[in-house]
């Protein structure tokens, strides 16, 4: 590479997050082999619930499934397909329908048939989240149980509206006691909370140390990463790898290792990038231009909390500071607030919300531009972009937007994507400094 300021190395823990990614899937498919259970639900569900079923008990979390097909356009093109002949919307979530066309084409996007759930465990806050699992539901003939967690931004949350969720959750544990016919394990469920509240944490602390110039990671690293919570975030394995993530990423910092040798400039994403084509991240690199992150991968899997000092900083876990969970009720009213304060789901309420999260994030980590996704895959997360957009311009931050989609590789248009950065990278007065022959 030309022009390097900073030197560089590969992550350390990048073999043992590929063998933990593989190893979760392969467990999935197997868990049937010696007795165990499987479960399907949202990435972003509450899946410490069922994790008092038992230390055999796997999940298969949607949307990051919906992703790794993505990947391989020529299956997902085929999921595409049967879910379109099916009478499905093509403007629909494109990981539900990358996850509807694998189970009606009965194929695992890992290899063999589609290992059925045993059960599906969602939760509602986006609009597609019911929808999904209804649908899977039918074609699997799976029971399902779902949690409503829209209540609002957790800004304007009261005892009545945490309760409701909570009495929600308590009732899920009678469901799935009814429907496995297992008996329910109350420790395993309050060692799951504290798993969850511990990777979350940590997560938040290692996209934190991304403040530091320059950069130690990169967005399309950060991806490779973010994804193991988005598997099984209430998981020991999980929150134990982060924090050997953290270490390492601590000691990049102090050793002064870059994402990107030769960077100057940083930018930071919104919402999921099309799969399919994460060469884009790649691509600014030749202007030596590092994407710190965004706030889908902040704070998807993050927990974070607002400081004294309006500084937005990694939330303490709340077994942390001395409040108790020693019953199943008490757990679960603690858990399902850590959950509903995630700063993703507030962006479903209202644009304002995010926008501030996003000028939180320009200041701290020292962002020069912005880069929206206008993501046709996601209903969701892209509900109000363009107000966030319009919010930016008017702080002063440079914006670029460009069109496509998380999981539909027709939506996206490579060259006319590259056009649009380099329009955005002259606006930022960077030249293309060609690292790669």
């Amino acid at each position: 590479m030309s022009n390097a300021r900073y030197p560089t190395e590969p992550l350390k823990c990048w073999g043992k997050a590929k063998e933990l990614r593989e190893q979760y899937y392969q467990n999935y498919a197997r868990a049937k082999d010696n007795g165990g259970l499987r479960w399907s639900g949202s990435a972003a569900t509450l899946d410490a619930i069922p994790a008092g079923l038992g230390r055999d008990v796997y999940s298969l979390t949607g949307e990051p499934y919906g992703a790794a097909i993505s990947v391989d356009k020529k299956f997902n093109k085929q999921c595409q397909d049967a879910t379109e002949s099916a009478g499905y919307a093509r403007d629909l979530c494109a990981y539900m329908r990358s996850y509807w066309g694998s189970l009606m084409l009965n194929r695992y996007a890992f290899g063999g048939e589609f290992p059925r759930p045993d059960f599906n465990f969602q939760i509602q806050v986006c609009c597609s989240h019911a929808k999904w699992y209804q649908v899977a539901s039918q074609i699997e003939k799976t029971p399902t149980f779902f949690v409503d967690l829209s209540v609002g931004p957790h800004k304007d949350l009261t005892e009545e509206r945490l309760m409701y969720v909570t009495n929600q959750g308590l009732e899920g544990i009678e469901w799935l006691e009814k429907t496995t016919g297992r008996k329910y394990d109350d420790e395993l469920f309050i060692e799951a909370v504290k798993n969850e509240m511990r990777a979350t944490s940590v997560w938040a602390k290692i996209c934190e140390l991304n403040q530091a110039r320059p950069a130690p990671l990169d967005e399309k690293s950060i991806y490779s990463l973010y994804v193991l919570a988005a598997l099984s975030k209430s998981s020991k394995w999980c929150a134990d790898f982060y924090e050997e993530v953290y270490d390492e990423v601590k000691d990049r910092v102090a050793r002064g290792i870059a994402a990107v040798p030769n960077e100057r400039c940083r930018v930071m994403s919104d919402t999921q990038p099309p799969w399919a084509f994460l060469k884009i991240f790649r691509y600014l690199e030749e202007f030596g231009v590092v994407s710190i992150g965004s706030l889908y991968t902040f704070g998807l899997m993050g927990t974070w909390e607002t400081s004294a000092d309006g500084r937005w900083v990694p939330r303490t876990p709340t077994w942390q500071t001395g409040v108790v969970m020693n019953t199943r009720e008490q757990a679960m009213k603690h858990y399902c607030e850590w959950n509903l304060a995630k700063p993703d789901f507030q962006q479903f309420y209202e644009p304002m919300v995010k926008s501030d999260q996003m000028m939180k994030v320009i200041k701290q980590w020292g962002v020069d531009g912005v880069m929206l996704h206008l993501n046709r895959g996601c209903e969701g997360l892209s509900m109000g972009i363009m107000e966030n957009r319009l919010d930016l311009i008017k702080a002063g931050v440079p914006v670029m937007t460009y069109e496509g989609n998380m999981g539909d590789d027709r939506e996206f248009d490579m060259g006319r994507t590259q056009n649009r950065v380099d329009s955005f990278m002259e606006t930022l007065n960077l030249k293309r400094e060609f690292m790669r022959a």
